[in-house]
């Protein structure tokens, strides 16, 4: 890096308004590539280099912008982790896993870095090399949490950027050791670590969220295990099932061990725990103290395996998490915005580990309310962007439905056959990953290799309901550990 000569002036400013550290969105799927490139170089200088990218955050239309503007030279970071075009790059589909490079502001003091008060291809935008250009920026603007925070005529100087000419070396990437790769002398002798592969034990715990829709539609009828009951009551027990199955594989002889938290999150007008009995307020809570505190045991019917086939039997369950009914309104995004806040201190806690990612599973029985759906997509996306050393938060979405053609785990949008909602609900889901695939593939009768399928399923009747319960809560386990 050539320092400019009056970088202390740029510090000042900085130091000023508490700026410590710059940011740029990448998808997880580049990070391989970046560190054996040794660093961040912009789109144009990969193609003159002849570097893949294998997920771009931008499309044809920014590149275009970019060459009109002769920027596309320059690596573009900002100064907010949650930048708007990377949940538009998510939207669009060019990202699925995406990632935050924290960057080194020492990258502004570069004598060929130029800075823009707000996303430099737009119109209007104050884009220069000078100090005067950085003093520009409206430093109380991005500092902000997001930009809807904002008042309409400031939100877009929440883009504020610096632009770095050619390349970032990887030394000024801050965080880039969080990705479970060495960095060695010489970057192609690296040995990479594919995401979503972090043993599940006690010193790397991993995470379930349920988000139970508790609106008054939950009280239609359906039918578990051939008998008739409400669909709350339903997903209530197959919440249970699932919960004990969880408890069940941390017990070791005469221990149980903690692989997981898990939490429930009701939902309807507002959002509670949705745990009953001594558990009533709690959120994350260990199998240990699920094993201690049993909220009450039912009679249920159950398909079980015997020499004659497969029986419904009457077994006695332990329930943690009460049926419930009675919201008149159906405010997922708060139930959303509560799993954020959770895994935000989960994710925290467990940031020196690299952990198997969370999961959050949503069961509900019709659209959301109280939110257009642009804001909540971005919710979700907010959500999915969220990571562990391992990988990104996966989000499940499963609608409970008696009627309609039944769609799950589909690989691409053409299997929705043009549905609103099945479009939304996979627009919010996460894309799971390839080690998915085998359970995936006996579910559908099909097999898709190394496709990715979306976490989702429409018109799901109770037995899919708990297929697609196995196959969200996996738990490979290092039981020796």
């Amino acid at each position: 890096m050539n320092k400019r000569t009056n970088w202390q002036q740029f510090k000042e400013l900085l130091d000023k308004h508490g700026i410590k550290k710059l940011y740029h969105f990448t998808d997880r799927d580049n990070i391989e590539s970046i560190i054996k490139n040794g660093g961040l170089y912009s789109w144009a200088d990969c193609d003159n280099k002849g570097i893949t990218i294998k997920k771009p955050g931008g499309g044809d239309t920014s590149r275009s912008l970019d060459r009109r503007d002769n920027l596309q030279n320059y690596v573009r970071v900002s100064f907010t982790k949650k930048h708007p075009m990377m949940y538009v790059a998510m939207n669009d589909g060019r990202i699925t896993n995406p990632e935050i490079l924290e960057i080194d502001p020492e990258v502004i003091f570069d004598q060929d870095t130029k800075y823009a008060d707000r996303n430099a291809t737009k119109n209007g935008a104050c884009v220069g090399g000078e100090l005067e250009d950085f003093e520009k920026i409206h430093f109380s603007s991005v500092k902000a949490l997001k930009h809807f925070d904002l008042l309409e005529e400031e939100q877009e100087f929440y883009q504020a950027e610096v632009l770095v000419k050619n390349f970032i070396p990887l030394k000024y990437i801050t965080n880039i050791a969080k990705y479970g790769i060495s960095i060695p002398a010489h970057p192609e002798q690296m040995q990479s670590k594919e995401p979503y592969t972090s043993q599940i034990t006690r010193k790397t715990p991993t995470a379930f969220i349920f988000l139970v829709d508790h609106s008054v539609s939950m009280s239609g009828n359906t039918t578990l295990n051939g008998t008739s009951m409400s669909k709350n009551e339903a997903v209530a027990q197959i919440i249970n099932h699932q919960i004990n199955e969880l408890v069940l594989r941390c017990i070791k002889g005469n221990e149980i061990r903690n692989y997981f938290d898990i939490a429930v999150v009701g939902y309807g007008e507002e959002v509670y725990s949705g745990w009953g009995g001594n558990l009533e307020g709690r959120y994350f809570v260990t199998p240990q103290e699920l094993k201690d505190n049993p909220y009450k045991k039912i009679t249920v019917k159950e398909e079980k395996c015997t020499r004659r086939g497969v029986e419904i039997k009457e077994v006695e369950k332990v329930q943690w998490v009460p049926p419930r009914a009675d919201g008149s309104w159906t405010r997922l995004h708060k139930a959303v915005r509560k799993a954020k806040e959770l895994l935000d201190e989960w994710i925290n806690d467990h940031k020196d580990v690299d952990c198997y990612p969370p999961t959050v599973i949503n069961i509900t029985d019709g659209m959301f309310n109280g939110i257009s759906e642009d804001d909540m997509l971005q919710i979700c996306n907010e959500l999915k962007s969220m990571s562990t050393n391992d990988g990104n938060v996966i989000f499940m979405n499963i609608h409970i439905s008696n009627n309609g053609e039944k769609i799950v785990l589909p690989v691409n949008k053409t299997e929705l056959k043009g549905n609103e909602y099945s479009t939304t609900l996979c627009d919010m889901s996460s894309l799971l990953p390839t080690r998915y695939n085998d359970t995936i593939s006996k579910m559908r009768n099909d097999a898709n290799g190394s496709a990715r399928h979306y976490a989702m399923g429409v018109n799901a009747d109770t037995a899919t309901i708990v297929q697609l319960m196995d196959i969200g809560t996996p738990t490979n386990i290092a039981l020796n550990k």
